[in-house]
């Protein structure tokens, strides 16, 4: 034990001692290990967000939602859902207790007193905050006379109070919206950003059947429904029957596109996933590149530095140090280098992720498992690029060596 510890405390002598080469074996391997750093937690950041998503979303919910790529490539509508095809669904699914339906007009510009503000008309329900789970947090929810009566009243988001108002209570205000005026009877919860870094909170909730005869010329068509159902493990069965049954009541031949896109949960995951894919993937190359780059300087170091204490290594030997001795000290101060190394290399990681998100607005999440990844990982490298020049030091005959 006296024996081990001596070796652990020349390392750390040898360590100290060797400045430039302990500076230079650090930076190579903290390079590397913070590549590492950060796409652990991207990844791990990203399946956290995921579920987040998923639980905003709604792990009973889907969308369905008018048009699919497939469907306008061979010239087919871009609205192709209609209102009864939501009462369709209300009728042929009892699962489905909620059916929302939605449509949209984008940059719209809307004003009150001298504010002037473009944003985001959603056309909805009475179920719109239910089905969202979207509380309104002032005033009063839409009502189905609302809807029945194509009254010009809404919700309004977060983001469109504070550029309009500035400060004033907008519950029972009246805003001009494209020139029509529409009564404010209630302000929604603030829900933040999106994934992609848009703000939830960038919008008005009218009647469905106003946005549809004053802002769209529109009687049938649709964007979108949301749908939730009583059991969320019924997500994959329900998906595919509503596929079918769609498919049916539109017409569409066998080997047509499908006219429409369904959106589940799994979707989402699945999206995020591959997004963070992409990253992880160029990082993953980075930070390989740059473990083999650092552990190509260790071993070049190590090997000047036997080379430069050859004589050293031979009074170690003649005064009774064994070959184990010798390669276990080189191996000592490869491995508290390159753990030194991984420490700095977390800490870089952890600087660079909060850049990452700061610029990019990328998921990152920390916990033990970068650390300890990255730890293992500075050992291997120490351990696998130190191990020749620890025994070529250990192999020196110890009269050639003080002679050297």
């Amino acid at each position: 034990m006296d024996r081990f510890l001596g070796i652990i405390r020349q390392s750390v002598s040898a360590v100290r001692a060797f400045k430039l080469r302990t500076l230079f074996c650090l930076i190579s391997v903290s390079l590397g290990i913070s590549s590492v750093t950060i796409i652990v937690a991207a990844t791990e950041g990203a399946y956290q967000k995921a579920f987040e998503i998923v639980e905003m979303f709604g792990p009973d919910s889907l969308l369905l939602l008018s048009g699919s790529d497939e469907a306008r490539a061979v010239g087919q509508r871009d609205k192709t859902i209609t209102l009864d095809d939501g009462q369709a669904i209300r009728e042929a699914f009892p699962i489905a207790y909620l059916v929302t339906p939605m449509t949209s007009v984008r940059d719209v510009t809307v004003s009150y007193k001298n504010n002037k503000y473009q944003t985001f008309i959603v056309g909805s329900t009475d179920d719109y905050s239910r089905t969202w789970t979207w509380p309104v947090v002032q005033g009063s929810d839409l009502t189905q006379e609302d809807v029945r009566g194509l009254r010009n009243v809404g919700l309004i988001g977060q983001k469109v109070v504070d550029e309009l108002f500035q400060g004033e209570d907008p519950v029972g205000k009246y805003i001009f919206v494209r020139g029509i005026p529409v009564q404010i009877v209630g302000v929604l919860m603030e829900r933040g950003t999106s994934p992609t870094g848009a703000s939830l909170d960038d919008r008005i909730v009218l009647p469905v059947t106003t946005v549809m005869r004053k802002f769209q010329n529109e009687t049938k068509y649709v964007n979108a429904f949301r749908i939730r159902i009583d059991d969320q493990r019924r997500i994959p069965e329900f998906e595919e029957e509503l596929r079918i049954f769609l498919r049916e009541r539109h017409g569409l031949q066998p080997g047509q596109p499908d006219d429409f896109r369904i959106i589940t949960p799994k979707e989402i995951t699945r999206f995020l996933v591959a997004l963070t894919g992409s990253l992880v993937a160029f990082l993953g190359i980075v930070g390989v590149i740059s473990l083999i780059v650092a552990g190509f300087v260790l071993a070049n170091l190590f090997l000047l530095s036997v080379r430069e204490r050859t004589s050293e290594i031979g009074i170690r030997r003649s005064v009774g140090a064994k070959k184990r001795d010798i390669m276990l000290q080189f191996l000592g101060e490869a491995v508290i280098i390159t753990t030194l190394g991984g420490i700095a290399g977390f800490m870089l990681g952890v600087g660079a992720s909060k850049l990452l998100t700061i610029v990019a607005r990328f998921p990152v999440h920390f916990s033990w498992r970068p650390f300890a990844i990255g730890l293992v990982l500075s050992w291997v490298i120490g351990i696998a690029f130190g191990l020749q020049p620890a025994s070529k030091a250990a192999n020196l005959k110890p009269i050639e060596a003080i002679k050297g």
